[in-house]
């Protein structure tokens, strides 16, 4: 390994164009320092999800002062028509088909829309030797990375640090960045951090030190990661708690996320807004603990709760 100064470049990489003509385009920055891994850092798959360019942003300001032994490369906002709608997923104009970028990797040339941006966007990953994809959840979730439970991917979800690591069961092909690019042999994290919608200091900090200490596990950057003393292992059920009727719901005021639950606890009930007529009481299918948890409105079928058992 040969750490040196970096180099870095930023480009702009043509992901489609607008019926208009103007340009559909992804800002690539580029971080060269000496011999050594590259490592794809990607953030706002979806658009309201903030927290992961601000802390690409964060990362920045350490990795021009750094020297590397690798390249890091980084796209701060994966979808721009996402993120400029101001809007979860890909506005439906563009793709009715496959709206959520996160079920289309590794894309399709010839596909619809959204296969083709994510196809131009995975020979970036594809040059890589491991992934970090940034996401930001609700502001009731805890902060944790997920990783294929069979992969290879977990030494860099334990080095991201957070408290909690979420192991995925193999499902099949998923069209999510981190399977597919499991599924060709790059180890690959999806990292969540904490509040949509809105710039979190805390969620920030979490992700500009978890992506440093990726680079760390990878020998990128010099040094060894500052993981804490005790992570918990969780494993994804794929169960989720779900709204069985539309309204308000108003989760147990003694019911948080990081509880423990047993099957068949209450966690909470649905309300209709205008009459207060409790419509059902909602209860976890399966015991584990709660790692992500709703609140206010709701609509039939909407994931309430997620909970996972201990790994």
């Amino acid at each position: 390994m040969e750490y040196e100064p970096v180099t870095h470049t930023t480009t702009d990489r043509r992901l489609s164009r607008h019926p208009s003509g103007a340009t559909v385009d992804a800002t690539v920055h580029r971080y060269a320092g000496g011999s050594g891994p590259t490592v794809y850092l990607q953030a706002a798959q979806h658009g309201i999800e903030l927290n992961g360019p601000v802390t690409l942003r964060h990362l920045h300001e350490r990795l021009i002062e750094a020297d590397l032994a690798g390249t890091v490369v980084a796209v701060p906002v994966a979808n721009p028509l996402a993120f400029d709608h101001r809007s979860y997923v890909t506005p439906t104009a563009y793709d009715a088909r496959n709206a959520n970028l996160n079920r289309v990797w590794p894309g399709d040339e010839t596909g619809s829309f959204q296969d083709r941006v994510a196809a131009r966007l995975w020979e970036l990953v594809t040059d890589a030797d491991a992934v970090v994809d940034l996401h930001t959840g609700t502001p009731d979730m805890l902060a944790h990375v997920r990783f294929g439970e069979g992969s290879d991917a977990r030494g860099l979800a334990r080095a991201f640090g957070t408290e909690y690591l979420l192991a995925d069961p193999d499902e099949g092909p998923t069209g999510m960045l981190r399977d597919a690019a499991e599924r060709v042999g790059i180890p690959a994290i999806t990292a969540e951090l904490s509040n949509s919608r809105t710039v979190d200091r805390s969620a920030v900090e979490t992700g500009v030190s978890g992506v440093m200490n990726v680079l760390r596990e990878m020998r990128v950057l010099e040094g060894e990661p500052s993981a804490p003393a005790v992570q918990t292992v969780l494993r994804n059920s794929l169960e989720h708690t779900i709204a069985e009727e539309s309204g308000l719901f108003e989760p147990r005021r003694s019911v948080g996320v990081g509880d423990r639950l047993e099957a068949g606890d209450a966690l909470g009930a649905v309300y209709r807004p205008t009459s207060f007529e409790r419509l059902g009481t909602v209860t976890v299918s399966e015991a584990g603990v709660v790692y992500s948890l709703a609140r206010g409105v709701v609509v039939e079928g909407e994931r309430l709760a997620a909970v996972a058992t201990r790994g």
